[in-house]
């Protein structure tokens, strides 16, 4: 987290190899990023930007899982699979511009996890979402983490991060200034504190749920 210009998408471009570290080193398990292959980088790490455009460029849904199915060398139908369980109502002869902007999101988070990288990046993925694709995409979120991947979210909703994050780390000009458990961090923070924290501080609640759940 942090403010605009704090270095959030610099850094997951760095964990990608979009960007090669000007001091310092970057590892993905053993691999410098800026120096491994896009086709073997794909299946340590993958980034969901934050425009999903950016990443689809087929004329349709069954092109583009096909693509990411080449890409990823994975079966044929591994990605259609992987949207339709995340996506059940898109059909293969949609164009992806067509789509709303949570679809989109939800086809590049498909076409990215073709190749069942075991870092996942989003950069600012609840942007333009409405709430209901909001709480879809937590719960995928949250599917993917209970199944082993590590995921690292760049985002300014509090919300967000007060929901999902177990950790939360606040850049600023491309500094770390704050790292640590979501709770503590945030509650430290007036302007990273979701409303209930700003509300019930200094108690460590961050979300209505977890006061619904003190309460009972």
């Amino acid at each position: 987290m942090g403010r605009n210009g704090a270095g959030k998408s610099t850094l997951l471009g760095a964990l990608v190899g979009l960007v090669a570290p000007s001091s310092g080193a970057v590892r993905t398990g053993d691999a410098a990023p800026h120096r491994t292959r896009p086709r073997d980088l794909v299946r340590r790490v993958g980034l969901v930007p934050q425009e999903p455009r950016d990443l689809l460029y087929a004329d349709t849904v069954a092109a583009e899982c096909a693509a990411a199915d080449e890409d990823a060398d994975a079966e044929p139908g591994t990605c259609r699979a992987l949207l339709s369980e995340l996506l059940p109502a898109v059909a293969d002869d949609t164009h992806p511009r067509d789509l709303s902007e949570g679809q989109r999101l939800t086809l590049a988070l498909a076409v990215v996890l073709t190749a069942r990288p075991p870092l996942l990046l989003l950069d600012e993925p609840t942007r333009g979402l409405d709430y209901a694709a909001k709480s879809r995409l937590v719960a995928i979120l949250r599917g993917l983490a209970a199944e082993g991947h590590a995921i690292v979210l760049a985002t300014h909703d509090v919300e967000l991060a007060a929901e999902l994050a177990h950790r939360v780390v606040l850049l600023a000009e491309g500094e770390v200034i704050a790292d640590g458990p979501a709770a503590e961090v945030v509650v430290a923070s007036p302007s990273f504190a979701p409303q209930v924290a700003k509300i019930l501080a200094p108690q460590h609640w961050l979300t209505v749920s977890q006061v619904r759940e003190a309460l009972r």
